[in-house]
């Protein structure tokens, strides 16, 4: 299989996920009349910690997603998609050991020294009074997206996307109501060994639940990134994602503010099986609604 763009990327951190129907999709190559099936498997620690007179945020968390997507060319230019996840958020067992890593870069957490380790905790206090406790949930499923796409010659391509509200997660971590994305993504061969893409997307969701009052019904989404093949059959990548902010007047910098979010790592493109992909994410912003540290598996073109 000849070798692809840039990994796909969505945001993890429930006060994202749960809003958005939006993340980047790469540009697919037709495979008419083929079945690409794709598996992903994202393991993140989230800690956030604010507390301001009127309102304080406490997100300590690890968070579990893996996806199937499955996608089918009915031409070479048109194909469609579905893309179903199962998902946690629980206390976890990473604390110490990323207590080594940042130690090790030399990097301070001032809400993970104000957390104790492997403890579960989300909560909101907004500045109306209102009072917000998130349970954990050790599994459950995500909400259900499908997708139309549309090639426009070998270098663009447009995705249409509908996010069902089929989430079985305690409250706060589904979007409960249908969610609506047009994403455009760009693909530009550099050099042989190089490859850039980015991508353009708008979306809607309707407000819902508790936290209605606070939530942005429109959002904007942009990537920018690199795939270079250094050795053989071996890539580098690189992927910068923004969203627009999620929430509004909250006065919690991790719910107003945007994300800024850096998707990187390597990718072994095999003769004739599937691509597989190791990688992590970065919250390019302090306080931010990314999160701190993402790992990420991924096999691609399983049939």
């Amino acid at each position: 299989m000849a070798a692809q763009g840039l990994p796909p990327y969505a945001p993890i951190n429930p006060v994202a996920d749960s809003r958005t129907p939006l993340g980047f999709e790469p540009y697919r190559p037709a495979r008419a009349g083929r079945w690409d099936v794709a598996l992903a498997l994202d393991y993140g620690s989230a800690v956030e910690y604010f507390q301001a007179a009127r309102a304080d945020y406490v997100l300590d968390a690890e968070l579990l997603r893996l996806r199937l997507r499955v996608v089918r060319d009915l031409s070479p230019s048109v194909f469609v998609m579905a893309d179903a996840a199962a998902q946690g958020s629980y206390a976890g067992f990473l604390d110490g050991f990323l207590n080594w890593y940042h130690g090790l870069l030399g990097i301070t957490l001032e809400a993970r020294e104000l957390r104790p380790n492997d403890a579960f905790l989300y909560q909101l206090a907004l500045p109306d009074g209102s009072v917000h406790a998130r349970r954990a949930s050790d599994l459950y499923l995500g909400d259900l997206h499908l997708a139309g796409g549309l090639r426009v010659g070998p270098h663009l391509q447009a995705i249409a996307t509908v996010a069902l509200p089929t989430s079985t997660g305690p409250a706060g971590y589904g979007r409960g109501a249908v969610g609506w994305g047009l994403e455009t993504t760009l693909r530009a061969p550099l050099a042989r060994p190089l490859v850039y893409e980015g991508s353009f997307g708008l979306g809607y969701t309707a407000e819902h639940g508790d936290l209605a009052a606070v939530q942005r019904t429109t959002f904007v989404s942009a990537s920018s990134g690199l795939r270079w093949r250094f050795w053989g059959r071996q890539s580098l990548y690189a992927n910068l994602f923004f969203h627009s902010p999620y929430y509004h007047d909250t006065t919690i910098p991790a719910l107003d503010r945007r994300e800024l979010s850096l998707d990187f790592g390597w990718i072994l493109a095999t003769k004739r099986g599937p691509e597989w992909r190791l990688g992590l994410t970065e919250d390019m912003e302090p306080s931010g609604p990314g999160i701190d540290l993402v790992f990420r598996l991924g096999a691609r073109g399983l049939w």
